[in-house]
C-alpha cells in the first residue's frame, strides 16, 4: 500500500451491520431467556431446552426477518432505478441538466458541471443517476440472500456463548457464570464489531455491555418474580 493510500471500511457495511446485530440479538436473547428460566427455578434439563429452542428460532426469524426487510430495499431500489431509465429514455436532455445542478450544488462551477454531466451520461447514464440523484451504489446495494445468511449465522454464533457457559457451569452457579460470561462475550463482540468497523472500541463496549446487561437482568428479575409466583 502507497504512502497515500488509505483503507477504507465501507464496503464492510452490509455485512457488518447485519453480523454485528445477529450476533449481539443472539447472544442477548438467548443468555436473557437461559437467565430468566433459571431464574424460575425450573430443572437444569429445561433450561437446555428453552435455550437451545431459542437459538433455533431466533436465528431462523433473525434470517427470515433480514431476507424480508432487506428485500423490500432492493425491490424499491430496483423500481426507482427503472423509472429513471424511463426518465433519461424520455428526456435525456434535461435529465442531463438536473445531473448539472446535482454537480453545480457539490461545488463545481456551471460550465464544468455541464462538461461532467455529459461525458457520464455518455458513458453511462443511468449508473451516473443512480449514484448521483438517487444516492444508490454498489457497496450499499440491498442482498437479501447476504444479509439473511449472515444474520441468521450470527445469531447462531451468538446464541451458542451463553449455552457454552451454560454447559460448563456448576450445579447452583447458572445464573452467575451465564451472566458473567456472556457479558465477557459481548464485551469482546462490541470491541471486534468497532474494530472492523473502524469506530472507538471504548464507546461500543459500553454500549452492547450496558443494554445487554439490562436486557439480562430486566429477564432474570421477571423469571424469578414468576417462579415465586408458580
Amino acid at each position: 500500500m502507497g504512502a497515500h493510500e488509505v483503507q477504507h471500511r465501507l464496503h464492510r457495511v452490509g455485512w457488518l451491520r447485519a453480523a454485528v446485530l445477529g450476533a449481539n440479538d443472539g447472544l442477548v436473547s438467548t443468555a436473557s431467556l437461559v437467565l430468566g428460566v433459571a431464574a424460575a427455578e425450573v430443572a437444569r434439563g429445561d433450561v437446555i431446552t428453552a435455550g437451545v429452542a431459542g437459538l433455533v428460532a431466533g436465528a431462523l426469524s433473525m434470517a427470515a426477518g433480514e431476507y424480508v426487510s432487506v428485500s423490500a430495499q432492493s425491490d424499491a431500489e430496483r423500481a426507482d432505478v427503472a423509472m429513471e431509465a424511463q426518465q433519461i429514455a424520455r428526456h435525456e436532455v434535461a435529465e442531463r441538466a438536473e445531473l448539472a445542478a446535482i454537480y453545480v450544488e457539490r461545488g463545481l462551477t456551471p460550465a464544468l458541471a455541464e462538461q461532467v454531466a455529459a461525458q457520464l451520461m455518455a458513458h453511462d447514464a443511468l449508473g451516473a443517476h443512480a449514484r448521483d440523484e438517487l444516492g444508490l451504489s454498489e457497496v450499499a446495494q440491498a442482498r437479501p440472500v447476504r444479509g439473511a445468511a449472515a444474520s441468521g449465522a450470527a445469531f447462531a454464533v451468538g446464541a451458542s456463548m451463553p449455552l457454552g457457559a451454560l454447559a460448563l457451569s456448576p450445579d447452583g452457579a447458572v445464573a452467575v457464570t451465564v451472566g458473567v460470561a456472556s457479558l465477557a462475550c459481548l464485551a469482546a463482540l462490541g470491541a471486534a464489531g468497532a474494530r472492523a468497523g473502524g469506530a472507538p472500541i471504548g464507546r461500543a463496549v459500553l454500549r452492547v455491555v450496558g443494554w445487554g446487561g439490562l436486557a439480562m437482568a430486566a429477564t432474570a428479575g421477571v423469571g424469578a418474580a414468576l417462579g415465586v409466583a408458580l
